[in-house]
């Protein structure tokens, strides 16, 4: 999946967004949807650090603990950039303790953001493991058949239920959708259409400008009972209630509606007669924290930035102020992931705010080191990450130069997480520290 033009990609962060757009699609023709939105315009977030800065400054905890779960809730729409490291989970939860008079009335958000570090630590125990279950189903389905893909009729947002064709439309269009709505849609699809959990979670991961495998994937795992005490189900009153009902009366299906009923009605369409699989306990031992096996310090790094790290905010970044910044484009995450237009335009945007920057396309495990001597550095640095590529990638380059690895500004303390098997157990034990503020924002 080699692309042309490569000599263009040094020039793609200082180009507007539509030039960059045009430009991306020329490059990354498999990354174009047909037809492509008209979105890109308005509906997109800016990358970047300032547009961070913007709508963190607009956040309000108390409002969003009052009202997350509605659709047209206060919530804080800072999930792409906290996704990419243009903002870090503690900068956030500075910014939110101090918008309020006592650290309990944050606490919610502060917990929603706990989510997003447990999910990375997950990832970080399990690695590519998280694309298959964690455990067997809560309950097992009455359709054994699990549907392979996607259901064109789906992607086309062709079902004829208005909530889940306006959930696609949303999908598609904008790369946002509101957590509640992600959780209805994925819980449609694996419980009423029966579709592997895996399909929708590759599904979302190619439109979502926040998606990463580890909240995305174990999110999906949530919603299927297969890491998670039950599997998520929705109803018809549920969907009223939180959408301001601007779906289920003017439907068509009303009175016909897969999802009508009370929540004993659907279990007992949806799963196996004596649904509730007996399971032993979940435990997940945390990964001890990660630098590759036999690397140094370097004096005169290279900073590697990742998908994870896509700032000059980066720790990696900002321990090396004055070092060159490179960020190489993976094939095989093209490959894996098929980012659309929308999502490579909000990366690209993230990498104008980093001053100097260079691009390159290639395997990271060649690339990277090769750049680094070109520059005259004896060694290379970057943020940790829980992505296997990554970390695959880093080790082999510690064969052949020293490896810095640069932690983020905690959201809670290390020592005291034990177990990952369950969020509740988590929390237990993040929480004190989690809802104390730190000097986590970067200069």
């Amino acid at each position: 999946m080699t692309p042309p033009h490569l000599d263009a990609l040094d020039r793609l962060p200082g180009l507007g967004r539509d030039e960059l757009a045009g430009a991306l699609a020329a490059i990354f023709p498999a990354c174009v949807d047909a037809p492509t939105p008209p979105l890109l315009r308005a509906a997109l977030p800016e990358g970047g650090r300032q547009a961070a800065l913007r709508a963190l400054a607009a956040v309000d905890p108390v409002a969003y603990a009052r009202t997350r779960n509605h659709v047209t809730g206060a919530v804080s729409g800072l999930s792409p950039w906290i996704r990419h490291g243009v903002l870090s989970l503690a900068e956030v939860r500075d910014a939110a303790l101090a918008r309020v008079a006592c650290a309990e009335e944050a606490e919610k958000f502060i917990s929603e953001l706990a989510w997003r570090d447990y999910w990375r630590r997950v990832h970080a125990a399990l690695g590519e493991r998280i694309a298959l279950d964690i455990e067997p189903a809560a309950c097992p389905p009455r359709r054994r058949d699990r549907l392979p893909d996607v259901p064109e009729d789906v992607l086309a947002a062709g079902t004829g239920m208005r909530c889940i064709d306006a959930f696609v439309r949303t999908l598609h269009d904008t790369g946002r959708l509101h957590n509640h709505e992600r959780m209805w849609l994925a819980s449609w699809l694996v419980h009423v259409r029966g579709v592997r959990w895996q399909a929708g979670a590759d599904w979302f991961l190619r439109h979502l400008l926040d998606g990463d495998p580890a909240s995305n994937h174990l999110s999906w795992q949530w919603v299927a009972g297969t890491f998670a005490a039950k599997p998520y189900i929705f109803n018809r009153e549920n969907l009223q209630r939180y959408s301001a009902d601007v779906h289920c009366s003017p439907c068509p299906l009303l009175g016909h509606c897969e999802v009508e009923g009370s929540y004993e009605d659907l279990a007992a369409r949806l799963f196996a007669a004596g649904s509730g699989t007996e399971r032993p306990p979940l435990r997940i031992r945390p990964a001890p924290p990660w630098q590759p096996p036999g690397s140094g310090a370097p004096r005169r790094p290279l900073v590697w930035l990742t998908l994870d790290a896509v700032s000059a905010a980066s720790p990696a970044a900002t321990a090396h102020p004055d070092a060159p910044r490179l960020y190489v484009i993976d094939p095989a995450w093209l490959a894996a992931e098929r980012p659309s237009l929308k999502r490579l335009v909000f990366l690209f945007e993230c990498l104008r705010d980093v001053s100097g920057v260079a691009v390159a396309f290639g395997d990271p495990r060649t690339v990277v080191p090769a750049r680094a001597r070109a520059a005259g550095c004896d060694g290379v640095a970057l943020a940790t990450t829980p992505c296997p590529r990554v970390r695959r990638a880093a080790d082999g380059i510690a064969d052949e130069m020293p490896v810095g690895v640069h932690r983020w500004p905690p959201l809670c303390a290390d020592a005291r997480i034990d177990d990952l098997g369950r969020f509740s157990r988590f929390w237990n034990r993040a929480r004190s520290r989690a809802l104390e503020p730190t000097a986590s924002v970067p200069g």
